[in-house]
């Protein structure tokens, strides 16, 4: 998250002091040279306008993903999606409390056409269930790191079981994840 490299109002890369302004610019450049889908909190997690504007900027583009800017909080994210300040929605099922407002947190960022990443947190345990629930809200999306360790294996052995149970019920939605975008 930006909010890691972000100090004293500005924005802290290879020595040089970036402003709000100046990173949109650094990402625009980014998306323009590298191929790239994502972007997560871009930008420090309370610049909800700076989010609006990078959005305005790229996002028909690209994802730009709200983690730290939502936490999975019902209250952030209509702020966030009044201002148009991003179109995808990190949901963390364990960040927000219960697991009811973790699904209208969802159910929010759907209604208002943002892509849903369900995603681990850290100090996982193996535990299955937001393998489970990326497929049952038909996220196409999971964030849960590199395919090593047991607490990220077992979720993608856990999407690998659903596969098999749906047979050819399962749809693999690959890049039309993404179909929103001018990639």
């Amino acid at each position: 998250a930006a909010s890691n490299f972000y100090k004293n109002g500005k924005y802290v890369i290879d020595g040089k002091n970036l402003s709000r302004d100046d990173m949109i610019e650094y990402y625009v450049k980014l998306i323009e040279d590298y191929p790239i889908i994502s972007l997560e909190d871009p930008l420090e997690e309370e610049d909800f306008e700076g989010f609006a504007e990078l959005n305005k900027r790229i996002g028909d583009r690209i994802q730009i993903v709200g983690d730290d800017l939502f936490v999975t909080n019902i209250k952030r994210l209509k702020k966030g999606i009044k201002m148009n300040a991003a179109n995808a929605l990190l949901l963390k099922v364990n960040q927000i409390g219960t697991l009811t407002e973790a699904l209208e947190a969802a159910d929010l960022a759907f209604s208002n056409n943002y892509n849903v990443i369900i995603s681990h947190r850290s100090g996982e345990t193996e535990d299955t269930t937001i393998s489970q629930l990326a497929v049952a809200l038909g996220c196409g999306q999971i964030k849960t790191g590199a395919p090593c360790r047991g607490e990220r294996t077992s979720k993608y052995n856990e999407l690998i079981r659903i596969e098999e149970y749906l047979g050819p019920n399962s749809i693999f939605i690959g890049r039309n994840a993404f179909k929103k975008f001018r990639l």
